[in-house]
């Protein structure tokens, strides 16, 4: 009969400290995690059909209209750049976009995954930036293949009454790119609002109220009123998408091209940076 010897004490303090994880390997994770909702591919696909098919019944509205206006009155060209992109959808993907943003957070508080998480990478930061990578990239790619599809839809419409406009018509690649970065921006707007409010209900209706119902009370009759109301992503969206310029004797107070491209890029840095220092000053 064999015994077993004790094992010796230089051998049982041997430990084998795991590597910390990569800032790629966050990424992987949080990939995984929005992957394997069922829900996920399917509000993509259904917001996309709506936003491409709301840009199809604008042209075919435009075209109703150009068939009983006289050659004199009908509008100019870069005007129907405009329909391409219409309202009634893109009020929808902000919608969208800045509630799955928000979700990204406030699911994991809500389902106590985030404990998990916060355990595995202790560096939060790290996580939150992770989500706003993964939130990014994936809206961008939403909103691009949403942007495009709006434009070559609504164009092909309008062409059969030979009133569309071609990728070089100025102002129509500026109204591609901001069409594509506002399903983004307003992602990670709602991303950075879930990691403030960290509750499902009330973070929706923040969110609905930021991007959506805020902007429209503030005119443009008064200085105040005006900044304000141009420093919402909503309105520096559609200051880039129209192709026109601003009539002095019209408003007062006309946003700027740059002013509405830095409203793009300050309002998602900031609620990411608030994001990061939120989450590593509370507790889970």
């Amino acid at each position: 009969m064999t015994t077993l010897s004790p094992a010796s004490p230089a051998t049982s303090a041997v430990a084998v400290a795991e590597p910390p994880a990569r800032f790629r390997n966050l990424l992987f994770s949080e990939w995984i995690k929005v992957r394997s909702l069922r829900s996920t591919p399917w509000t993509l696909a259904i917001t996309t059909l709506f936003v491409i098919g709301s840009a199809a019944v604008a042209a075919l509205a435009e075209i109703d209209d150009l068939r009983t206006m006289s050659p004199a009155a009908r509008p100019e060209q870069g005007f129907l750049v405009f329909v391409a992109f219409p309202a009634a959808g893109y009020w929808t993907l902000i919608l969208v976009a800045g509630s799955v943003g928000a979700l990204t957070v406030v699911s994991e508080y809500s389902s106590g995954l985030i404990r998990t998480t916060t355990m595995a990478v202790p560096a939060r930061a790290a996580v939150v930036l992770a989500k706003a990578v993964v939130t990014a990239a994936l809206w961008t790619a939403v909103g691009t293949v949403i942007s495009s599809g709006c434009f070559l839809v609504s164009q092909g419409i309008l062409n059969a009454r030979q009133a569309g406009v071609p990728l070089t018509h100025p102002g129509v690649l500026r109204a591609l790119v901001a069409s594509a970065l506002l399903a983004p921006v307003c992602a990670l707007i709602g991303l950075g609002l879930g990691a403030l409010i960290r509750h499902s209900a009330t973070t929706m209706v923040t969110t609905a109220f930021t991007l959506v119902m805020l902007p429209p009370i503030f005119s443009q009759s008064a200085r105040w009123s005006a900044a304000v109301s141009h420093a919402m992503p909503v309105t520096a969206w559609k200051r880039l998408v129209q192709n026109w310029a601003p009539d002095p004797h019209a408003l007062a107070y006309s946003a700027t091209v740059p002013g509405s491209w830095a409203v793009y890029a300050l309002w998602p840095l900031i609620a990411v940076v608030l994001a990061a220092v939120v989450v590593r000053r509370r507790d889970v």
